[in-house]
């Protein structure tokens, strides 16, 4: 049993070196940079200090971050994934033991000071790297005093799509239940790129979200979010991993860089929920689904808050972002592949996998293997097999008693509410943008360079 915690661990660490990996090069390995200006990007990585997945400070050399560039062009995210034994830690618990108790004695200790008397007790010593790395993943560091707080300037991205801010927001009752909003806010034009009311604060709900805003806005370089359990999720890494979108957190206790949501926020709440009935008796409009709570929004965000002139970049923002184009969009099978789920398991003598309760018939050749499990969270009667980052054929439905993950939890919207009497704002935003609009927004006509019969417009 102790084996087998074991080996899903190393499974687990070496996906995530193959994230940061990938998300350390993904800029570099953009296929639109020259030769000189994919080198000076190397150099500037090279020079910078990186947090590994285990939280260490580490510096990546030259030759490495080209390796891994060439191994991620010629077999894509799962050449990064290392072997599971090649990500096990390979210095020895005593030596460990002994860098903290070294640091513990004397804070004003460097690593490579804690090397040498190290190499002087016991004959050899890690690299001054290594240990220093094992001293700030311990939380050592912080015995030789506070740092000085970094300063930061204002930023925005310079084109559309370069950079994409999602978060969360805490809604109004609807239903009784407590609501959610997830939201994606282009940095460069303030333009909302998706967005979702739900009953939940998890990565159903921000799936929602971010799925439809890829496939009608294209896909940003970067995505920058916080570190809410929902948008750490290895679910969310891997559809960022399969698109070729840069995740970025912001570090805990750090905020920066997110203002322009907090921003549209505020205008959110100022706006759109001051409207709504609280059920006490003050006007508004009175909601009682989902469904109609997501079309409101929708009408308001098209009509009302893009079309509006912003009062920082001076344009209104979805003028703004469509200022260079329409961007190209993901084919529809990439983006399905992007957004499954998947879990590790390791096949029985009897040619069975299982999962979540259920178990899964795949090929007797794989007696013993560790598998990968690719699945729709919503439908687990439909699991795809892949061994080694190969393909091998469907895990056929054995026993199934469950057919949806735990964390799939959907949402059954309510029948439509009659519109409320009286003044309603909302009501007149949404009657102009069905009569505008109709369902959806079609973003390429919109534009006079770009043909109203090309696959991407939808908006």
């Amino acid at each position: 049993m102790g084996d087998a915690s074991d080996e899903k661990t190393r499974l687990e660490r070496a996906q995530a070196i193959g994230l940061f990996r990938y998300m350390l090069i993904r800029e570099a390995a953009d296929p639109t940079l020259g030769r000189r200006e994919r080198g000076a990007l190397v150099r500037q990585l090279a020079a910078m200090t990186h947090v590994d997945p285990d939280g260490r400070p580490i510096r990546i050399s030259r030759w490495t971050l080209d390796r891994w560039v060439t191994d991620w062009r010629r077999g894509g995210f799962d050449a990064l994934v290392p072997s599971p034994r090649q990500s096990r830690p390979r210095t020895p618990q005593e030596i460990r033991d002994l860098i903290s108790a070294l640091k513990k004695e004397n804070p004003s200790r460097s690593a490579a000071q804690i090397g040498r008397i190290i190499a002087a007790q016991r004959g050899w010593t890690p690299d001054d790297r290594t240990i220093q790395r094992y001293i700030v993943r311990e939380g050592l560091d912080s015995l030789t005093g506070p740092l000085q707080p970094a300063v930061f300037g204002r930023f925005e991205a310079d084109e559309p799509n370069e950079l994409w801010t999602g978060d969360a927001l805490h809604g109004p009752m609807v239903e009784g239940r407590k609501t959610f909003l997830f939201a994606f806010v282009d940095d460069h034009s303030r333009a909302v790129m998706g967005h979702r009311w739900g009953f939940a604060e998890d990565t159903v709900r921000l799936a929602a979200a971010l799925r439809p805003a890829l496939a009608a806005r294209g896909i940003p370089r970067h995505i920058y979010v916080d570190n809410g359990s929902a948008f750490v999720d290895s679910w969310l890494l891997r559809a960022c991993a399969k698109l070729g979108v840069k995740l970025v957190h912001s570090a805990p206790g750090r905020p920066q860089g997110r203002g322009k949501i907090e921003r549209f926020f505020r205008t959110v709440n100022g706006e759109f929920v001051v409207e709504i009935a609280s059920g006490d008796g003050q006007p508004g409009r009175k909601i009682d689904s989902l469904l109609e709570m997501n079309r409101l929004f929708t009408a308001w965000v098209e009509n009302v808050y893009h079309r509006r002139i912003h009062t920082e970049t001076g344009a209104a923002p979805l003028g703004r972002w469509m200022s260079h184009g329409v961007f190209p969009t993901p084919a529809p099978a990439d983006l399905t592949e992007a957004f499954r789920w998947s879990e590790h398991r390791t096949v029985s003598k009897t040619a069975l996998v299982s999962l979540h309760g259920n178990r899964y018939q795949v090929d007797p050749l794989l007696v013993g293997q560790k598998v990968e499990l690719v699945f729709d969270p919503f439908d687990l009667t439909y699991l795809r097999v892949r061994h080694q980052g190969e393909d091998v054929g469907r895990a056929l439905p054995y026993q199934v008693s469950r057919h949806s993950h735990p964390k799939a939890r959907p949402e059954t919207p309510a029948e439509e509410p009659r519109p409320a009497t009286g003044i309603d704002y909302l009501g007149l935003i949404d009657a102009a943008h069905t009569h505008t609009l109709a369902d959806k927004v079609n973003y390429a006509s919109l534009h006079p360079d770009q043909p109203s019969d090309g696959p991407h417009e939808r908006g």
